[in-house]
Order: C-alpha cells, then sequence, then structure tokens
C-alpha cells in the first residue's frame, strides 16, 4: 500500500509509460479539435454588446447550433470576419426578406415597433429603411448608446455566421 505522499507525488509526477504518453496524446488531440470545430473560445473586446457582454469578458461560440436551423430573432451570433480569429459578437434583430429602419432611436421591422429589453442604454439614431437579403440577417449590438458611426453593423450573410454564443 502506497503512503499519501507517494500517491500525491504519483499524481504530479506520473511515470512517463507508454500508455500515459498515449493517453495524453489522445487528451490533447480531442482538446484540440473539440475547441476548434464545437467550441471556439472567444475574448471578448469592446463596448458594443454591453451590458449584455462585457469587454474584456470571455465565452464559448457553439459552432453547431445551427448546423439544421437558421439563426432567430434575438439570437446573438458570432460574425466571421476574417477566418475564425477575428469574429464580432452581435444580437440578430431582422431575417432574410424583412424590412429594418431606426426611428428615433426605436428599432422598426417590417413597420411594427419592436420590444428590446436588452437595450439598457438610451440611443438616437436614424436609420433609413432597408431590406434583408432572402440568405442574410441583420446585426446590430445591444450597446447603442455609441453613435451610429462608431457601431459596426448591418446585413450579414448566414454563411458567415459561425455560430450562437453559449451563454
Amino acid at each position: 500500500m502506497a503512503f499519501p505522499n507517494q500517491r500525491i507525488r504519483q499524481f504530479f509526477f506520473p511515470s512517463l509509460t507508454a500508455g500515459f504518453l498515449l493517453r495524453a496524446g489522445c487528451v490533447a488531440l480531442f482538446a484540440c479539435l473539440f475547441f476548434s470545430q464545437v467550441l471556439i473560445p472567444l475574448h471578448i473586446k469592446g463596448s458594443s454588446m454591453e451590458p449584455t457582454y462585457r469587454n474584456g469578458s470571455f465565452n464559448f461560440c457553439f459552432r453547431w447550433r445551427y448546423l439544421f436551423s437558421s439563426p432567430r430573432r434575438d439570437d446573438v451570433v458570432a460574425v466571421r470576419l476574417a477566418g475564425k480569429k477575428v469574429m464580432l459578437l452581435k444580437r440578430v434583430v431582422a431575417l432574410g426578406g424583412e424590412q429594418v429602419e431606426f426611428r428615433n432611436g426605436k428599432l422598426f421591422v417590417e413597420g411594427k415597433k419592436m420590444d428590446e429589453p436588452y437595450v439598457r442604454y438610451p440611443c438616437d439614431w436614424d436609420l433609413s429603411p432597408r431590406r434583408v437579403e432572402k440568405d442574410g440577417v441583420y446585426v446590430i449590438g445591444d450597446n447603442r448608446s455609441m453613435p451610429i458611426e462608431n457601431h459596426h453593423f448591418g446585413q450579414v450573410s448566414t454563411k458567415r455566421i459561425m455560430g450562437a454564443v453559449l451563454w
């Protein structure tokens, strides 16, 4: 029977047997595949999604969320800009074929004012009506207190959506 201190030493400094190295290699391979194809880690930079997602926080993009479905209104999605390295976190506010506009800071889709409980800061945006293309969605951040010129938003092809934010 091993003494407790020997068990602790064996746990932190295991013998480098062929079986141990094979298991460690399999775990490393699985982790690399899982975190590059299923859950992509996101470090959130910027304030466009505040207060829902804070600058400097950490989350995951679930890549398989839209494998058999399309994004829905109010979903928060990761939009690919350049590969998997540069993505924007945005909220879907209008779907393909719908008309979207801003009047005095209020969002209107198909002429109907939308309820947006996630928007906390006042907004004075005005944006003329525009129709979303059939294979696209209209995305925008939750922080509407920023001037409209400083905000990255607009129509995005559903092919550029990498997945949904996990929480």
